[in-house]
């Protein structure tokens, strides 16, 4: 029997994003655009994919190098000759002249982590771009071409493009921003490439949240519709793994010590309060470390942005109930999960190890439910689909008590509240939806605005049974599964 052909991979999602790159890149005129997101997010594919259909041929891509200006010149030429363009630059000066005389002759050029001349050695570099810049746009109806800078550091980008005191403060003429591939494309690929289990999605959310990268990375490695086991042996145990040395290679490699500490703390302790983590770095290296948790946190938050401290929904955001969370899904499941078992690989048996591996996954994926079901709920919204009109973003509750819930849903429109419990466990939810009734008890007596709304409860779980369907229906709360809210979304 014939075997059904491979589909080939194709550009998922960023309908939105591709359109404003394509009308920037048809006008025929100097732009000076800005793209930022995180690495590996699909900002270089973005900028292929546009100019393909575009029809501009006249292109020069740059990675910088995190070096001193001698490398970063060195590495320029070696993609001029690449590219085949003969002009070869003769240090920063001579590079920032080169772009002028690129655009002037309509070639569209790519600065890749242009965040690198934040560092003290190359940022002169930004003062020389600037003068080009500037004569650039005063010529832009006879300027065919324009530069992209990419960047995957918010605040260093930020320090370049945005501060008033910046050389290239107000320079940029367009602006766009890539986050996560939205659930509708990944459920496409998997559609595409895979089957429409809820379990898998889950596991691979919990693994890749929205990274498109990665989700080629299985593909490619011919696993997307293979079993738990065998997606992490070919993506991060076997030797020719393409993600093994992901984490510490694009994330952590600026990132020791302490600050380490910290991320290894909170991929472990999802949730936790900055006095957890404070009591946790006093045990580890003493009293004068916890001290500094709130520095470390921090730099975390606003420079790498790999953390994010959430409130419960109507906290006041000086509130003294954050709790901490590591912002991305892959390097919470590195750390959590794969870099120790991992890094073993040369000591113990790999089955044993991706069996540790997996378990913990399994441990997260709780926590990666309640987040896949919040963005299920505000994409339906948007999309018009499903019952539940959102007036705002899902947020979880909790008091300084015993209160929690998971998920909180505002209709303000027309006086809806929706409080929502999530297990991985589908067993689990019927004990679950008698303290979510207890707890939205103490919800609304903290929040007295409420009265007089439809008061409505959840459960939710990647797939309920028919049977324990009707055990939640008596018990007030209506049954939705993975199934139920991605019904719709990839059509």
């Amino acid at each position: 029997m014939l075997s059904s052909p491979v589909k080939p991979w194709s550009f998922y999602g960023r309908r939105t994003e591709l359109e404003q790159l394509e009308q920037v890149l048809a006008r025929g005129r100097w732009f000076f655009m800005q793209i930022s997101g995180r690495r590996r997010i699909g900002k270089t594919a973005l900028i292929q994919q546009a100019l393909r259909r575009v029809g501009i041929t006249r292109t020069l891509y740059i990675q910088i190098p995190d070096s001193d200006p001698a490398g970063v010149v060195a590495a320029c030429n070696g993609y001029l000759e690449t590219f085949g363009i003969a002009e070869r630059a003769d240090g920063l000066a001579g590079l920032a002249s080169l772009i002028g005389r690129l655009a002037r002759a309509g070639y569209v050029v790519a600065l890749d982590e242009f965040q690198y001349f934040h560092r003290k050695q190359l940022f002169d570099f930004c003062s020389m771009l600037q003068a080009e810049v500037d004569q650039l746009a005063t010529q832009a109806d006879q300027v065919p071409g324009g530069l992209i800078v990419l960047g995957s550091l918010h605040a260093e980008m930020t320090a370049l493009l945005e501060d008033r005191d910046a050389p290239l403060f107000n320079r940029v003429t367009d602006v766009l921003h890539l986050d996560h591939l939205d659930i509708a494309s990944v459920l496409e690929i998997l559609h595409t490439h895979a089957d429409d289990d809820p379990n898998r999605l889950l596991f691979f959310w919990n693994l890749f949240e929205g990274v498109p990268k990665f989700y080629r990375d299985a593909y490619e490695q011919g696993v997307l519709g293979e079993g738990r086991h065998g997606v992490l042996e070919r993506l991060f145990f076997a030797s020719s793994s393409p993600l093994r040395g992901e984490a510490d290679n694009w994330f952590l490699r600026e990132l020791r010590g302490r600050y380490d500490m910290v991320l290894q703390y909170l991929a472990a302790h999802p949730g936790c309060t900055n006095s957890d983590i404070e009591a946790a770095m006093a045990t580890l290296s003493g009293p004068g470390d916890a001290r500094q948790v709130g520095g470390y946190l921090k730099i975390l938050a606003e420079r790498y942005r790999m953390i994010e401290r959430r409130l419960p929904i109507f906290a006041k955001s000086n509130a003294r109930s954050g709790r901490y969370y590591i912002r991305d899904n892959f390097l919470r499941a590195w750390l959590h999960a794969l870099q120790r078992p991992v890094l073993s690989v040369a000591f113990r048996p790999m089955p044993e190890l991706i069996a540790q591996a997996d378990e913990r996954l399994q441990e997260s994926e709780g926590y990666a439910l309640e987040d896949l079901a919040a963005q299920l709920y505000e994409e339906r919204s948007r999309r018009g689909l499903g019952d539940f009109s959102l007036s705002q973003r899902i947020h979880g509750y909790w008091d300084r008590g015993d209160v929690e819930i998971d998920l909180v849903a505002v209709d303000e429109d027309n006086r809806r509240l929706r409080l929502g419990t999530c297990k991985r466990n589908p067993a689990r939810l019927p004990a679950a939806v008698l303290d979510l009734h207890r707890h939205g008890q103490r919800f609304l007596q903290a929040h007295p605005r409420f009265q007089g709304w439809a008061i409505e409860h959840v459960a939710i779980a990647p797939q309920i049974p028919p049977a324990l369907r009707a055990e939640l229906h008596t018990l007030q709360a209506n049954a939705q599964d993975l199934a139920d809210l991605t019904a719709g979304l990839s059509e």
